[in-house]
């Protein structure tokens, strides 16, 4: 429990001289300018750099992929936040996902079963997926750099960027392939591979997933079926 036993160490102490490093992924930087001003008012040392995955990072074991409240939503509807979590997970032992914003409006979105949302946060603490939940940009600028000073100051992590794991195997590259298929994602892509072994077996039998693959209904199987059979003229090609 060294470290841990009292609050002491991780509170900013008057005439305190060692600031955090806390690197910025250079696309997050732009449409989040005043997080990165107020954690440089704070007195942390912003390193603006292109990202694979991870929106800040602030030592070798801790990422955040930030979201606001509408972009958390947003994500699930297309299926990327699962993959983009997943392989942030590949790159660092304790990935995290910081969710901005005022939680109860997933009340008020049309299209969103707000209990798909509850079912999506709890897939991602059971796969090991840290969630931190600020209500605005100030407390997002807070927590980030007491976690940094806490990571740095007091357990003497530095911070540094892990390349995104590539296809590596085969079994990823078939994974990767079924994956990039509307709506299927990387769990889905998995099932599909456990229960036909093959990509080309998985194709050749569409028409079963919705029978045999849970979480796979009619309307992703149209999609994907539309994008396997439709004309590359007609899908908007050259």
């Amino acid at each position: 429990m060294s470290g841990f036993e009292s609050l002491v160490p991780y509170l900013k102490r008057d005439g305190d001289s060692d600031q955090p490093i806390i690197i910025v992924d250079s696309r997050e930087a732009s449409c989040a300018s005043k997080i990165v001003k107020g954690l440089r008012e704070k007195g942390a040392i912003i390193q603006i750099r292109y990202l694979e995955k991870g929106d800040y990072i602030i030592s070798d074991e801790c990422a955040f992929e930030r979201k606001t409240v509408q972009d958390f939503v947003y994500t699930l509807t297309r299926r990327y936040l699962f993959d983009q979590l997943f392989l942030l997970k590949e790159a660092y032992p304790k990935p995290f996902i910081l969710i901005e914003g005022y939680f109860p409006i997933i009340y008020k979105f049309s299209r969103v079963n707000p209990s798909s949302v509850w079912g999506a946060m709890f897939t991602l603490a059971k796969h090991g997926i840290n969630m931190i939940h600020t209500t605005n940009y100030k407390e997002t600028i807070d927590f980030l750099y007491t976690s940094a000073r806490q990571e740095q100051i007091v357990e003497k992590r530095v911070p540094a960027v892990h390349p995104v794991k590539k296809m590596e195997t085969l079994a990823e590259a078939q994974i990767f392939f079924l994956s990039s298929l509307p709506n299927i994602g990387r769990e889905k892509a998995i099932s599909l591979l456990e229960s036909f072994d093959t990509p080309f077996n998985a194709l050749a039998n569409l028409e079963r997933w919705a029978r045999e693959i849970h979480g796979l209904g009619p309307k992703i199987v149209k999609k994907v079926r539309e994008v396997l059979h439709t004309p590359y003229s007609e899908a908007g090609g050259r």
